[in-house]
């Protein structure tokens, strides 16, 4: 139980469908979907349209998408929604361009955009409506203008400048080449048009035609390689999630392409190595899921790809012998100094989720990579692509190096708990590289330190920078950051939160759902 004493937020609890996002406005449009007879499927995509319009930072069209699904007869489904690498993207041709790591943003950090194609395939198989329903809010936004919130303009304001040297950025995302302000009314009526020509023709007006053409046109005379040829062949892939035990609880996480294998690998960790055991707020939780995590993100960089190229299984890196072995490498003492790994690029995403009444539930998340993606805005279609390229490396020989039609290792995650074979919480963590953090705190903050959804949401975090020095967030108490300084590490202020989340908890016992949402973001759960 919270104290109502300090400001704060208590969970929501509802009975009969509840959707928690990043956003009011999407959470609403979701809660209209859930009232009006749709699933969950159906309330999660409408959200995530609405998110793309009203959160364009974060997320768009133009960017990636994955899904893990549970019915009500507890059978799993996941979707990788992530695009390729264009056909002509050899890692040759980076080398002959001189570089030796691919750009973080411009036209040869852009990557075939998945997320469309993921929601018609989701909908096609598990939901009841379809775009031209589901969409109605979001181009009712584009088109008629949207209130501007508190986080979204803060962080807008940081991308003005390379907004401003992007045609199509400096078209749809300035006004008098300034960002909108909190409160003001932003209007994307060519993204609204974009919008509705999906809604009308389904995913061929996106992929092919004259939407995809100047996607085409767009890049190449920037300089990349999209064809229209590679949006053409856009594919989205049911995959079978993979999981590790932890207290109880399965956590299910997409397999990679995607890094959810490292919030298993530090869940399987912190199991070893006792973390249910330390109190939440103490130097000692924080230092052993720290170097929990350094260990584990030293596996994902060194062998995590496209399963196509992996060479490694993920059965041995989810082993409980390989989890003894990478437990020898911390110290309940000190900082390992020999653990080290590279550093991807910062990222912006929304996660989503929603559980409707049959107890449906749905992990849902969709972006861009970075701000505004690639920085590459159509000026026509008014869709920012995404700069998922700036995954790859140009490493020789490593599983993640570029190559023609390859996925990139890709950051974002959905995840989800089950207990007793059927659905218990689903949830997820934005932010980049720190979402396997994020995964593995949250839900140690659950079930292992008995926090509702919205206080396991709400904890204080703490994470690395690109330099390895940990951003601590203002939560972050003075005995924790004393006690982590005497083990080795070195700490800051954190200048940003680190990522939001959504949780919704479905408790049986009660028939009740309990979610909660990030108030680092616009965040709002609601329910029915």
């Amino acid at each position: 139980m919270r104290d109502f004493q300090r400001p704060g937020r208590s969970p929501v609890i509802a009975g009969n469908g509840m959707a928690a996002t990043s956003h009011p406005l999407a959470t609403a449009a979701a809660i209209d979907v859930l009232k009006s007879g749709g699933n969950a499927v159906d309330a999660a995509v409408a959200a995530s349209a609405v998110l793309t319009v009203v959160e364009p930072h974060m997320t768009g069209i133009g960017g990636d998408c994955f899904v893990i699904l549970v019915e009500p007869d507890g059978s799993v489904h996941g979707l990788n929604g992530s695009g390729r690498a264009p056909a002509g993207a050899s890692a040759e041709a980076y080398r002959a361009r001189g570089l030796t790591e691919i750009p973080e943003f411009g036209a040869l950090s852009i990557t075939v955009p998945g997320a469309i194609k993921a929601w018609e395939t989701l909908l096609a198989r598990f939901g009841t409506r379809g775009f031209d329903a589901l969409f109605a809010d979001a181009i009712r936004y584009a088109e008629e203008g949207y209130p501007v919130h508190a986080r979204v303009a803060w962080d807008w304001a940081r991308q003005v400048d390379a907004l401003s040297a992007d045609e199509g950025g400096s078209m749809h995302y300035l006004v008098d080449g300034r960002s909108p302000a909190a409160g003001a009314r932003h209007h994307q009526p060519a993204l609204g048009a974009t919008l509705r020509a999906i809604a009308a023709k389904g995913s061929r007006a996106f992929y092919e035609g004259p939407i995809a053409a100047e996607m085409a046109a767009v890049v190449q005379a920037k300089g990349g390689y999209l064809a229209e040829e590679d949006l053409a062949a856009v594919a989205a892939d049911w995959v079978t999630p993979i999981s590790t035990h932890y207290r109880g609880h399965d956590v299910l996480e997409i397999p990679p392409n995607g890094q959810g294998i490292t919030a298993l690998i530090m869940l399987n960790l912190m199991r070893e190595l006792g973390v249910e055991h330390l109190p939440p707020d103490s130097a000692e939780r924080y230092h052993l899921e720290i170097e929990a995590g350094r260990i584990a993100y030293s596996v994902l960089h060194r062998e995590v790809s496209d399963p196509a190229t992996m060479k490694v299984a993920v059965e041995t890196v989810l082993a409980d012998g390989f989890t003894r072995d990478l437990a020898r490498q911390f110290d309940p003492a000190r900082r390992n100094p020999a653990v080290a790994f590279p550093k991807n690029p910062a990222s912006d995403t929304v996660y989503l989720s929603v559980v409707d009444r049959d107890r449906r539930a749905v992990s849902f998340i969709n972006s861009t990579y970075d701000a505004f993606g690639s920085r590459v805005v159509t000026p026509v279609a008014g869709i920012a692509l995404q700069n998922r390229g700036a995954c790859f490396n140009l490493v020789e020989g490593h599983p993640n190096e570029i190559g023609p039609l390859k996925r990139p290792l890709h950051t974002i995650i959905p995840a989800m708990a089950m207990k007793d074979g059927r659905a218990f919480a689903s949830f997820g963590v934005m932010g980049g590289d720190f979402q396997p953090m994020g995964h593995a705190h949250v839900f140690s903050n659950l079930v292992d330190h008995g926090m509702d959804p919205q206080a396991a949401i709400d904890h204080p975090r703490l994470f690395w920078g690109e330099d390895g020095v940990l951003d601590a967030e203002a939560g972050i108490s003075p005995v924790v950051r004393d006690g982590m300084l005497a083990r080795g590490h070195h700490l800051r202020d954190a200048a940003r939160p680190h990522g939001g989340g959504q949780m919704i908890v479905i408790d049986e016992a009660n028939g009740f759902l309990v979610g909660g949402s990030d108030p680092r973001k616009d965040g709002c759960a609601m329910g029915w």
